[in-house]
């Protein structure tokens, strides 16, 4: 009976038979951004519909091999998809993701960080913003969501572009590493994938004007041989419990 209350309560009872509670784990794509908390939520959801999970990172977009619409696109399953909307709503035009399935699940803003122990710039308006920017020595940036927006947007936005040539650098996963092993000075990338990081701080968020926030959402695989488990699960995450953990990783329910 606890068990059936807990389905009931996250919006799972009937999407699960025993039988496919037994089958093969659930492949799950997810980008950098939704990391934190589903590293917490997969064992809860294992816990409780006894179906297994295995994780497969990486970024929502770019050229990187292990970019996950280039991931599907080479023909590797997926049963759950999550990533930036915008790719997202790509891949169900590619016939990667089921159409009707999208979920979103967070809203996630674009921090910046320095080394642990480091001066931290002001960057409260704008042109405090390009200051700090002008005087770093160094800048990393991803290669997803937010690291696309800085290089092909914002340096433009602020006339900086030609400034940053030569010192702002892309990183296929954790800006933050690079600035707590003193890489670069400054780093830039989701607010929940900085915060994890050891041996950094965050300065904050991007000026509110500047700012540029990434809904990232999930989808059922096209090739998903288990759409109900996987539908359990993007209900498990969009939960309200699922939503404290979210929020406790620096990301805003959807």
């Amino acid at each position: 009976m606890l068990q059936r209350r807990l389905f009931l309560g996250l919006g799972l009872a009937g999407l699960l038979p025993a039988a496919s509670r037994a089958a093969a784990p659930l492949q799950v794509m997810t980008s950098g951004a939704f990391t934190a908390p589903f590293e917490i939520l997969a064992p809860r959801f294992t816990a409780e519909t006894g179906h297994a999970i295995e994780t497969i990172r990486g970024a929502s977009m770019g050229v990187a091999p292990d970019a996950l619409p280039n991931r599907l696109a080479r023909g590797e399953r997926a049963d759950v998809v999550i990533l930036a909307r915008g790719s997202l709503d790509g891949l169900v035009r590619a016939g990667h993701v089921r159409p009707g399935s999208e979920r979103d699940l967070v809203h996630s803003a674009i921090a910046m960080a320095v080394r642990a122990g480091a001066p931290h710039p002001r960057i409260g308006t704008v042109e405090e913003f390009r200051q700090a920017l002008l005087d770093a020595r160094s800048i990393g940036y991803s290669s997803s969501a937010s690291g696309v927006y800085l290089s092909t947007e914002l340096f433009a936005r602020l006339g900086i572009s030609e400034q940053m040539q030569g010192k702002a650098r892309q990183f296929p996963r954790w800006v933050g590493r690079e600035v707590a092993n003193g890489v670069v000075e400054i780093g830039f990338q989701q607010m929940s994938e900085l915060l994890p990081i050891p041996g950094i701080e965050i300065v904050g968020p991007l000026p509110a004007p500047l700012q540029r926030v990434t809904t990232f959402s999930a989808g059922i695989g096209a090739r998903s041989e288990q759409p109900e488990a996987a539908l359990a699960l993007i209900r498990f995450l969009a939960s309200p419990a699922a939503q404290a953990v979210s929020r406790a990783a620096g990301l805003d329910p959807a």
